[in-house]
């Protein structure tokens, strides 16, 4: 059977390089007569592909000597409670700006640990957009400010980030991390779970400014702090040993397209190719228009449910899996993260110039 157009929002499609390259080493990686998945996390083998792993994604993303890079599990769902028991040990406040599910569920969490803020909502109109953020509504001694950067769900993302002054900047990026730079010293903490531009469901990435480390509350679960794991190098317990074998690949590839400058020019011609089509045809609408856009998820509708659910069934038919949009919202969602090839693209909107035409 040849391989799909995956549209996933993830657990997402991975570059096809990387998957032969791991099928290749499944049976015996680099000569050690063993698969990664079978290698204890305390040998040397194994300590030296988690080293270059944390290397390639400092290289790649330009994270500063000043930030810990920890490789924990539970999703970015765990860290909705370890950022308030680690970092809202100040005032005890912190902001939010809810643009959509994980923003709030991030919000109602922490709410168990503090007094918690929200700034703006786009809820109004299904979170199909952005707010205005006004600086004078910050809550100036908030121990952290969040934000989700890209709104997987409703296509959102920021195009600018709030100046939150000395207040730590925090952002949920698990749908947007390496599809183009990202300043991290803008960032106290950036976290993402992988399964979408990184690799395999079951890794969590957490790259976190070493001021904000070591503040934890005294009822803070020993797996939840930071500190731990940082003085651990991230091997306080067994990681996700695979999927962290697997983001090196995945950072290999990238550094083979060009770097996060070559991702992002990538994107946005993937993105245009939607986008344009949407824009211009008489029975598929964009949900989110302007700057707000996401390059990463592109949800889209025709307006009518049976229609919608037509168009799914053909799609799946047709190779384009996936493309069924939220449970929450309905219509459809292409999710063109980084392994998406532009062909995928450009063969989707052949398809939706031919099923409206039939319709």
């Amino acid at each position: 059977m040849s391989r799909v157009y995956n549209f996933s929002a993830g657990p997402a499609m991975l570059p096809e390089a990387v998957l032969k390259r791991a099928s290749e080493e499944m049976l015996d990686y680099n000569g050690t007569g063993e698969s990664v998945m079978e290698m204890s996390h305390r040998s040397k083998e194994y300590q030296a592909i988690v080293d270059a792993c944390e290397a390639s994604l400092r290289e790649i993303m330009n994270i500063p000597e000043n930030y810990k890079v920890l490789f924990l599990q539970g999703g970015a769902s765990s860290q909705f409670a370890m950022i308030p028991l680690n970092l809202m040990n100040g005032s005890g406040k912190a902001d939010f700006v809810i643009t959509g599910q994980w923003a709030n569920k991030a919000y109602g969490e922490a709410k168990r640990y503090g007094e918690c803020k929200v700034i703006a909502s786009s809820k109004d109109k299904t979170f199909s957009y952005i707010p205005e953020l006004n600086k004078a509504d910050f809550t100036p001694d908030a121990d952290y400010f969040h934000i989700c950067l890209n709104n997987t769900i409703y296509g959102t993302k920021f195009s600018s980030l709030p100046d939150t002054g000395n207040v730590p900047l925090i952002a949920d990026v698990s749908s947007c991390i390496l599809s183009e730079p990202i300043d991290v010293t803008k960032f106290g903490l950036l976290y993402a779970g992988a399964q979408k531009n990184m690799g395999p469901a079951g890794l969590t990435v957490v790259i976190v400014r070493e001021d904000l480390i070591g503040k934890a509350r005294d009822i803070t679960p020993t797996m939840f702090n930071y500190q731990i794991h940082a003085e651990n190098g991230s091997m306080y317990n067994t990681p996700p040993t695979y999927g962290i074998y697997i983001l090196g690949l995945v950072l290999s590839w990238i550094k083979e397209m060009g770097g996060l400058s070559a991702m992002k020019d990538l994107n946005e011609r993937k993105a245009a190719v939607i986008y344009d089509f949407l824009d211009t045809s008489k029975m598929f609408k964009a949900t989110v228009s302007g700057s707000d856009r996401s390059l990463m998820n592109i949800p889209f509708i025709t307006g009518n449910d049976d229609l919608d659910s037509k168009f799914v069934k053909e799609a799946k038919a047709k190779g384009f899996i996936n493309i069924k949009g939220h449970r929450s919202v309905g219509g459809m969602r292409a999710s063109i993260y980084n392994a998406m090839p532009i062909e995928g693209c450009e063969k989707l909107v052949a398809f939706m110039k031919e099923f409206e035409a039939n319709n």
